[in-house]
């Protein structure tokens, strides 16, 4: 059995889905590892992880609208807004979402469906830089 581990640094310009599959897709490469289990660790608190389509960009704008929709700014309506207005509804919008995902890897390639893409999705408005942590385990 052989492991890996990677830090991943993410730029986020912006609230909104970032994809990073191809960032994955090209470390996995490199670990000669054909058979096995990847997790993704976000070590954030103010985004998350998410698999989800990457073929049709209205998929990431319509999931952007609902998580805006079910967890606003709203001045005055939170009591956690040490950053900003954006600081409460994205600890919301982590919580309603993931900070780790667990993916199979197949003769050397995670084992994604067709239009599926692995996304940081960025909760806060500013720019952030995000550590996603890689862990590799197989043969």
């Amino acid at each position: 059995m052989k492991q890996a581990l990677y830090h991943l640094s993410v730029p986020t310009r912006t609230r909104g889905l970032h994809e990073i599959t191809p960032d994955i897709e090209n470390w996995i490469d490199l670990q000669g590892i054909q058979t096995g289990l990847l997790t993704v660790f976000l070590r954030h608190t103010s985004a998350s992880l998410l698999i989800q389509e990457n073929a049709d960009p209205d998929v990431r704008a319509d999931l952007e609208q609902f998580f805006e929709t079910i967890a606003p700014e709203a001045p005055g309506r939170y009591i956690h807004d040490a950053e900003g207005s954006d600081d409460m509804p994205a600890h919301l919008r982590t919580a309603l979402t993931q900070v780790q995902l667990s993916i199979p890897v197949d003769a050397g390639r995670m084992v994604l469906g067709t239009w599926q893409g692995i996304y940081v999705f960025e909760h806060r408005r500013a720019a952030n830089r995000r550590d996603v942590v890689l862990h590799l385990l197989g043969e």
